[in-house]
């Protein structure tokens, strides 16, 4: 059974950051210092354990327009197709404040189009590159 958790404890971070490590910047080759932002420290993270073993992990922060933006999905290349990933993105939109007009986005890899799409997300705009990997813009209706 997946556990999705927020993060509190330093040693939640730890697992984290090297689970995004693992998958973005070892797997995708997104370059260390464009993975690590300034919005660390303001934005929600959470883990996902899978029979007690972190292996999953998002977050999500209020921007700048006062939209909220989905950012960081990232599971272990061991562990996907296990329902890891749903999972935590159910938890992150049950949790994610419901506002009038405000939108709740994410900048979908092109390869997770689909699985945003079916949890209800429609893309917006024309795709576009990020950090050396195509995204589009989705949109959580």
């Amino acid at each position: 059974m997946v556990v999705v958790s927020i993060v509190s404890e330093d040693h939640e971070f730890d697992q984290i950051f090297r689970i995004r490590k693992e998958v973005f910047v070892i797997e995708q080759a997104v370059p260390e210092d464009e993975e690590w932002d300034e919005f660390e420290h303001i934005s929600t993270h959470y883990i996902a354990h899978l029979n007690n073993v972190a292996v999953g992990t998002a977050r999500w922060r209020r921007t700048l327009t006062g939209d909220y933006k989905l950012e960081r999905f990232a599971v272990l290349i061991s562990y996907r197709g296990l329902g890891v990933g749903e999972a935590i993105l159910k938890t992150v939109l049950a949790d994610v404040p419901r506002e009038e007009n405000r939108k709740i986005y994410l900048h979908a890899q092109l390869s997770a189009k689909g699985f945003y799409a079916k949890n209800g997300f429609v893309a917006e705009g024309e795709e576009f590159d990020e950090a050396g990997i195509r995204h589009v813009k989705m949109v959580y209706y």
